[in-house]
């Protein structure tokens, strides 16, 4: 079969769902299967998944694009997997089972241990080797607390008898074989680095910081590059088809949103938002509350970086007003109510759910609605639903502009993705309160898309990152239309609703 007659499939395991999706040489889509999974809330502040349901529905949803596209294994040249990328599972070696749900990256359980590490030293303890603060959003802690609150499960993880990943390690691990077949435990350096546990520098598990934690280094997955064969598929419908790239899914949107060189930037809306401004080959420290990371690391390549800014609740805001509030019966539907006023009427929502956390990282914060009036009606509250996700996305973006401002670059543009690009008018607002241009792709799914690139890359599909560079064309573009004292006086309504969700957690409240 000739390479014009293959494709790439890409398993995107986000937070509410896994989706197998099919792409031809011009990043175009061919088949789409998706299946979401439950989102388990024990206590206040809880969120967990069931892995074994995800494995489920990622054998499901790769028969169903297979099974749409009238493909089988032969079609395929190779896989790749993005993945929400802290949500950490812990599993028996022997028989594949997880010892517990996996604690998902909102969850908040590990704040009383995050605020034990970091001692007298503080939320900065590690920052300068791992890139990131102590947070309960990120993967050690909570493999830490699995370790401490399962029974038996210390000392099954230092007798070698469990593996601990985040959902790209345990998808890989169950695609090449499981307990059965001797599956592949391995990470690549995008999750990596959003654990706390790997040396930004050296790309490997930090021995001294993991024995802090309490995390043995056994259990821990192999690092490797974002893109290079790490084995094949077996058994099943695609057995003996290679499984070459790995990406955490906002480190894959920037890949698919072709932002490979330095100074470049893109937002994903998705149930979070988050932006990544690639910084090239140098490890850059933020002074405003990003957070440095990997962006990817091509086979042999040297690495290449980003810094960061991390939304909590964008998406998942629209589901909570759909599913707790019974406003809508669809999220889709959101867009309609908001379109019937033309401003907020003064409301503002901060979905402070799990604290704040780019630029701010404030765990005690929590959901706010202020600004409430008898004028205030469910339009006004639908439209400060939308613009919550914008103006949290405009304190992202001053912080990147301070950071990029300090090495000399300056944003000319921010290119989108992810299922909340196709309100336009989330679209326009976010255009008018950056007093930047806003720029949509034709392929809006390009967490997907970065997935299938970097597996792609790795077995030759694609010859080289040009062609992604390529393969890159704008669907829309929004301007800033919003008049300059409102914009002002919007952001400074907004910054101040913030204030008020902080303080709010006590500390005998869990």
């Amino acid at each position: 079969m000739t390479p014009s007659q293959t494709y790439v499939l890409a398993i995107d395991q986000g937070t509410t769902s896994t989706r197998a999706m099919i792409f031809d040489r011009a990043g175009e889509v061919i088949a789409v299967d998706q299946l979401e999974h439950e989102q388990i809330f024990p206590r206040a502040g809880w969120v967990e998944h069931d892995a074994l349901e995800i494995w489920r529905n990622t054998r499901e949803v790769i028969g169903g694009a297979l099974g749409k596209a009238n493909f089988n294994s032969r079609h395929i040249a190779s896989i790749g997997i993005t993945n929400q990328r802290e949500t950490v599972v812990v599993w028996e070696k022997a028989t594949g089972r997880p010892i517990c749900n996996a604690i998902v990256w909102q969850d908040t359980r590990t704040q009383r241990l995050v605020d034990e590490l970091g001692g007298d030293a503080g939320p900065d303890r590690w920052k300068e080797t791992v890139g990131l603060p102590l947070a309960t959003y990120f993967s050690g802690p909570k493999i830490r607390w699995i370790l401490d609150n399962v029974d038996g499960a210390r000392e099954r993880a230092e007798a070698g008898e469990l593996l601990a990943g985040t959902m790209d390690t345990w998808v890989l691990w169950n695609l090449t074989g499981g307990a059965d077949n001797d599956g592949i435990h391995v990470t690549d350096v995008t999750n990596a680095s959003r654990t706390m546990l790997m040396d930004l520098r050296t790309l490997q598990w930090d021995e001294q910081i993991a024995a802090d934690m309490g995390v043995p280094l056994a259990m821990l997955p192999e690092i490797r590059s974002s893109s290079e064969v790490y084995g094949e598929c077996k058994p099943g419908v695609l057995n003996g088809t290679p499984v070459a790239g790995i990406l955490g899914d906002q480190q894959a949107a920037t890949f698919g949103q072709a932002c490979l060189t330095p100074g470049t930037a893109k937002n994903t809306y998705g149930t979070g938002c988050f932006m990544l401004l690639n910084t090239g080959e140098e490890v850059v420290t933020s002074d405003n509350g990003l957070l440095t990371t990997v962006c990817y690391q091509l086979g042999d390549g040297k690495p290449v970086y980003a810094l960061e800014g991390s939304i909590a609740v964008a998406g998942s805001l629209v589901q909570w007003v759909r599913d707790n509030l019974g406003m809508i019966d669809d999220a889709s539907e959101i867009e309609g109510l908001a379109t019937q006023v033309e401003d907020n009427g003064g409301a503002y929502i901060v979905p402070a759910f799990s604290g704040l956390f780019a630029p701010h990282w404030r765990p005690d914060a929590r959901g706010a609605i202020v600004g409430l009036t008898r004028y205030v009606n469910k339009h006004h509250l639908a439209r400060s639903v939308l613009e919550s996700t914008a103006f949290q996305t405009m304190e992202v973006l001053e912080a990147m502009r301070a950071d990029a401002a300090r090495s000399g670059g300056r944003l000319t543009e921010l290119k989108v993705d992810g299922g909340m690009v196709a309100n336009e008018t989330l679209m326009q607002f976010q255009a008018d309160i950056l007093h930047l241009d806003v720029v949509r792709p034709k392929v809006a799914e390009t967490t997907a898309l970065g997935a299938a690139y970097a597996a792609g890359l790795a077995v030759g599909y694609w010859e080289s990152t040009d062609e992604i560079e390529e393969n890159w064309q704008e669907d829309r573009r929004w301007t800033p239309q919003m008049d300059e004292g409102v914009r002002g006086r919007l952001s400074r309504s907004w910054k101040k609703a913030v204030t008020k969700t902080l303080d709010w957690v006590d500390e005998d409240v869990d």
